[in-house]
């Protein structure tokens, strides 16, 4: 289930720079890619990305290698949010999206949605694995959305 697009396409000139600033070639499947990602209000599975952007030509091994080296490269996140599907959504300049931040499942439909970096609060106490007070974990909550409740 693809997420709605919530921003005007960004310019083709700002994603080519985007990929190349991290060392990486701009060719259009890359650039494809991450004007999906940027276009998705919510992370989008490999499978989002090939029913988007099949019609555009790029094949299924195409656009997951490109997954891939954005991934690698910085520039997009990728989290398994307890379903064995890696979803990816892009890194964004906000606090929300610079690594620590929540998700929402809905355990009916399957939406995931992106929770407000405020909406979950870490308090490590002592026995806490460092991960948790550097924030370097993965926080994933699942339930009925307000759709399906």
């Amino acid at each position: 289930m693809g997420a709605k697009k919530s921003s005007p396409q960004p310019k083709l000139a700002e994603l080519q720079q985007k990929i190349r600033a991290v060392g990486l070639r701009s060719t259009s499947p890359r650039v494809a890619v991450l004007r999906e990602l940027e276009a998705a209000s919510a992370p989008l599975s490999h499978a989002d990305l090939v029913d988007a952007l099949g019609e555009e030509g790029f094949d299924r091994v195409t656009l997951y290698r490109n997954l891939t080296d954005l991934t690698e490269a910085g520039l997009v996140l990728r989290s398994d949010l307890g379903d064995h599907v890696w979803r990816f959504e892009l890194r964004r300049a906000g606090k929300e999206h610079q690594g620590f931040h929540a998700h929402f499942t809905c355990t009916d439909c399957g939406t995931v949605a992106c929770l407000p970096e405020d909406s979950i609060t870490l308090t490590p106490v002592k026995g806490t694995p460092r991960a948790v007070a550097a924030r370097a974990v993965e926080v994933q909550l699942r339930g009925l959305c307000d759709r399906c409740d």
